[in-house]
């Protein structure tokens, strides 16, 4: 006998010598079932006084907190002796099988159980009171464990159908992130009021989601920060680490921040919306990358600390506060903040990953250290820097006394440039020895002897490191500009270093292209991002850029992350607006000119130069357009002219005064009104203003209004004067009448969002700058039941304005002005510089100076790889040059030692081109067909010439060579009409000699036939003549 029976057993003696002893009504599921299971044979014992009825049900909960009852067998109950049923457990297909078509899907169970019952009544009263009852719990199987239902019947075609669809043939669990990776890579932020903005989704799951809500008031999750501390606060007694921002713009659970002693200031929400602050005992380090977490559980939140020392994990700090309520916190309202944002400035240094567990915790002492901050070696970098400093210092601070007492002698009385002593190897250092240090590490003996050149020219003064930086820098460059090949690089690489490790961000920067770009030295993709990093950190403008367009793309190995790139992109925007309002000769306009477009070459200029000559003589004689265009050249520094605001002022009030051309009235009203390159005189710009106004300026109407905004604080007037601007398309308008409605200012009105959103919209979409920045502030956040989160489409606005920075611009200039020169190693070295900061313009014209290699300065394998991975580059961008487009098709025509050929590629390539008007596309296009590739159908298609898929391939010829010669490209009539006249000729050909074979056929077959009845005519007639 086994187990079972024999439980059976004794339970059946139990039950009855109850009913025996009290005679009770009673009933019991002798054999319950672990889960729900098909076909399940159920034993239930049952005994009554009376007439009564035993009812045996299935009772579900869901997890939407619903519970139903679904009744599966009645019988009754005779009075006697007790008795056993056995009945089959037939359960809800929707809770014993998978959904596949037929048996339904259903919501998630979260508990289900048997329910035996004897009520006294008729058999259909279910509303009686119960005499007894017995209850088995059932295991709910998950949804994937349950088996397929096996159906006796025919399913309906439609019913098989919808069983062969993904829905049930390939159905999975959905993806959830439980652990959220809110920053995968490492920010360097700056200090200010930049970070990254993430927000969640709610749970698809139904179950996820349920529990989600159920804990948003009792928390139990864990946030993990890797932050990299450089200095502690220094305008503000507390920096913004991660904070939490709600839908109303309000501090929630969690907020965390640094104060300026180091100190971590947590602050959480209880159920009240009470708030609650308080500091940790232990201060974060400098220098050192630390661990921080923020554990939430219930009313218990705890911060704790681990750092990193010599690669070691030390624990720091931890410290528990249990709270008086619970804490609160959704993670789906509002949005979460690492580093600053609009409310508070962040901790300058670096962030790691930072990593949300919603609902689990981790310790931090049994996490690992993240493969990106070992593979960085961000802390190895700053010691090695750290130690060159100081030898240096020492070196420097030797060199004063002996610089002082050769002064003193009188040796040091001449005053020359220190690069001119540097290039002569003046006599003063030939005879010094060199330290230890420099002796073993000989790359340092030049940062040594300019240091000690620098003290000398300075009369024994001790100069700074940064000052050394800058003269390393320049040392390069000089030694870069001199150079022929790309051997050079090695040698100035060193140096560059060297200046960045002293505080020359550019030296930093250009480092890191060369590592990124492998230009001349060994390509190190780690390194290149460790030295971008380096110098983003110090708010270099183009290391910003380059960062953001690494991350927007996805570039080199790092994750895609659009919020990441978003932080680094506002950075350099917001300082894009700042530098327009407050010009300087480093910065120029930013120019997209390509260096296979003639024409615009030929446009650039100098103050020397004959175009600039030209124009002055015309301004002189009173024509109001070359007046403008001198004034733009020299205040922007466009078309190769240096930027000299105060001359270009000189050229607004000659346009303003002599010619009263209303552009140069409101362009001088505007330095007035500013005080650029002259005093500000706020009535005589108001003068000017209102006269390029009344001559139908737009712009001057605008300036107007905001002149009534700012100092007459007449919103009434300005906003009067904004709307005319507005109906007029002006971008200015737009923005300013989007901000009095973001700051409740618009007479009449309160404060709107939502208004102020669609007004920078329109600001944006007529290009104005700040106004895309503004958009792309609201578009990273969302407007709460307004405007939806679109980080993808910020991420565009806020990068189109960041490339309009003047710092860019001044790159450019610089790379153009050594192509011009003929100088192609500065030249495209500065190309690179900008193009991988995400610039299209300068992205082709590396890839074309590499393509066209003049003078061979470039090993062979380094142009190839260089010229396809920066037209590849181009063809990626919103709005790429036909001519990449043309030659990225020709290069994956071509085989290459490295690539196999692409045709579909490349004939996709031609088509983009094609559908552009260029003559080169369809002429491409032509070529592919005639060497016997077919053109695929959706090429054909967007080309609008399907109807010649399966059409003879002398017809498509046709086709594609006339839509070349019918473009408007005079160049190309003559080559399409050739190809044109060939695919003729040759058709001409083919029809002529099948028409040749077809007449000698016919010969060969008819002559036997017209000779037999030639011979039998003259043989009659000849028979005729002989009658007679």
């Amino acid at each position: 006998m086994d187990s079972h029976t024999l439980y059976r057993c004794v339970c059946h003696l139990f039950c009855l010598s109850l009913q025996v002893v009290w005679g009770s009504d009673e009933v019991t599921i002798l054999n319950p079932p672990e889960e729900p299971s098909p076909g399940r044979r159920l034993d239930i014992l049952h005994s009554c006084d009376g007439a009564a009825t035993v009812q045996l049900d299935c009772v579900v909960t869901f997890d939407t907190g619903l519970t139903s009852t679904f009744p599966l067998r009645r019988w009754r109950c005779i009075p006697g002796d007790p008795k056993v049923r056995t009945v089959v457990l037939n359960l809800p297909d929707w809770l014993v099988y998978r959904a596949d078509g037929i048996v339904p899907d259903s919501q998630w169970v979260l508990s289900c159980f048997l329910r035996a019952s004897l009520r006294y009544g008729r058999l259909d009263d279910t509303e009686g009171p119960v005499a007894a009852k017995d209850v088995a719990a059932l295991q709910p199987k998950p949804f994937f464990s349950r088996p397929v239902k096996r159906h006796r019947l025919c399913v309906a075609w439609s019913t098989r159908v919808l069983q062969l669809t993904p829905r049930f043939s390939k159905k999975q669990c959905p993806f959830e992130k439980e652990t959220v990776r809110l920053l995968s890579s490492i920010y360097a932020s700056t200090g200010e009021n930049f970070g990254i903005t993430k927000t969640l989704d709610p749970y698809g799951s139904e179950v996820l989601e349920y529990l989600r809500v159920e804990a948003i008031s009792f928390s139990w999750c864990l946030f993990s920060i890797w932050v990299f501390v450089t200095r502690h606060c220094q305008q503000e007694s507390k920096c913004g680490v991660f904070h939490h921002i709600d839908s109303d713009n309000n501090y929630v659970t969690p907020t965390l921040f640094i104060t300026n002693s180091g100190q971590l200031h947590i602050q959480v929400n209880g159920q009240s919306d009470e708030s609650f602050a308080f500091l940790s005992p232990f201060k974060v380090p400098l220098g050192e990358w630390c661990q921080l977490g923020v554990t939430l559980q219930g009313a218990a939140v705890t911060v704790s600390m681990v750092c990193l020392d010599e690669g070691q994990r030390t624990v720091v700090g931890s410290s528990e506060h249990v709270l008086s309520h619970a804490v609160r916190l959704d993670d789906t309202d509002g949005y979460f903040v690492i580093g600053g944002g609009e409310y508070t400035r962040g901790v300058e240094g670096y962030f790691g990953p930072v990593v949300y567990q919603r609902n689990r915790i981790t310790p931090l002492s049994e996490a690992d250290v993240p493969g990106v901050i070992e593979d960085l070696d961000l802390t190895g970098w700053l010691r090695t820097c750290q130690k060159f400093r100081l030898e240096l210092s020492v070196k420097i601070r030797g060199s004063s006394p002996q610089a002082r007492r050769r002064t003193e002698s009188g040796s040091g009385k001449t005053c020359r440039d220190v690069f001119h002593e540097w290039l002569i190897k003046d006599r003063l250092l030939s005879s010094s020895q060199c330290g230890q240090w420099e002796a073993a590490v000989l790359r340092r003996r030049q940062a040594a002897k300019l240091s000690q050149l620098l003290v000398f020219k300075h009369g024994g003064k001790a100069v700074g490191l940064p000052a050394v930086g800058r003269a390393l820098y320049s040392l390069s460059l000089h030694k870069l500009g001199r150079a022929s090949g790309t051997g050079v690089v090695s040698r100035i690489l060193p140096l560059l270093l060297q200046a960045g490790c002293l505080a020359d961000n550019r030296a930093l920067h250009m480092s890191s292209v060369l590592y990124a770009t492998g230009f001349g030295v060994e390509r190190q993709l780690s390194k290149a991002w460790l030295l971008a990093l380096l110098a983003a950190q110090k708010d270099d403008r183009l290391a910003l850029l380059h960062l953001g367009h690494m991350h927007h793309q996805g570039l080199h190995g790092l994750p895609a992350d659009p919020d990441l790139a978003y932080a680094y992109y506002a950075n350099i925007a917001k300082q894009t607006t700042l530098d327009h309002q407050h010009p300087t000769p480093e910065q120029t306009f930013v120019e997209a000119l390509y260096l296979n477009n003639d024409e615009m070459l030929n446009l650039q200029t100098n103050e020397d130069h004959h175009i600039f000559q030209w124009l002055k003589l015309q301004a002189r004689r009173g024509a109001a357009e070359a007046e403008q265009a001198i004034a733009r050249m020299l205040f922007w520094g466009q078309q190769g002219v240096s930027p000299d605001i105060q001359q270009a002022v000189r050229h607004y009030e000659r346009g303003a005064v002599q010619w009263e051309d209303p552009v140069s009235m409101y362009d001088y009203g505007i330095v007035l009104l500013q005080g650029h390159g002259v005093e500000k005189d706020i009535p005589k710009a108001l003068t000017f203003l209102k006269k390029a106004m009344d001559q139908g300026f737009v712009p001057a109407m605008n300036a107007l209004a905001w002149y009534y905004e700012q100092f007459e604080r007449d919103y009434e007037q300005a906003v009067q004067l904004w709307e005319k601007a507005d109906l007029l398309e002006s971008p200015d308008a737009a923005l300013n009448l989007g901000v009095m409605y973001f700051q409740g200012l618009y007479p009449g009105k309160a404060a709107d969002q939502y208004m102020a959103y669609k007004y920078y919209l329109k600001s944006a979409e007529r290009g104005h700058v700040r106004g895309a920045l503004l958009l792309a502030d609201i578009w990273t956040t969302g407007l709460p039941g307004q405007v939806n989160r679109r980080p993808s489409d910020a991420v565009l606005w806020v990068k189109w304005a960041a490339e309009s920075n003047g710092y860019l611009g001044r790159v450019l200039r610089k790379a153009l002005n050594s192509y011009l020169k003929s100088d192609m190693l500065s030249s495209l070295l500065y190309y690179m510089i900008a193009a991988e900061s995400g610039y299209a313009a300068a992205q082709f014209n590396v890839a074309y100076l590499c393509e066209q290699n003049t003078g061979r300065f470039l090993d062979s394998a380094f142009a190839s790889w260089c010229e396809w991975r920066y037209y590849n580059l181009t063809i990626q961008s919103q709005n790429p040059d036909t001519y990449a487009l043309i030659r990225m098709g020709d290069l994956l025509y071509e085989r290459q030692v490295d690539r196999q050929k692409d045709l579909f590629s490349a004939a996709e390539m031609y088509k983009l081109a094609a559908l552009r008007n260029k003559p080169q596309g369809w002429y491409n296009l032509g070529l592919l067909a005639e060497d016997g590739y077919r053109l695929p159908l959706s090429v054909l298609t967007e080309l609008g010439l399907s109807h010649l898929y399966l059409a003879d391939h002398s017809l498509l010829l046709s086709a594609l060579y006339k839509r070349c010669r019918d473009s408007e490209d005079n160049d190309a009539y003559l080559p399409c009409s050739l190809a044109l006249f060939n695919v003729h000729l040759q058709l001409f050909q083919k029809n002529y000699s099948a028409a040749i074979k077809f007449s000698a056929a016919v010969a060969v077959v008819a002559a036997p036939t017209i000779f037999l009845i030639i011979h039998g005519f003259v043989r009659r007639r000849v028979l005729s003549r002989q009658e007679p």
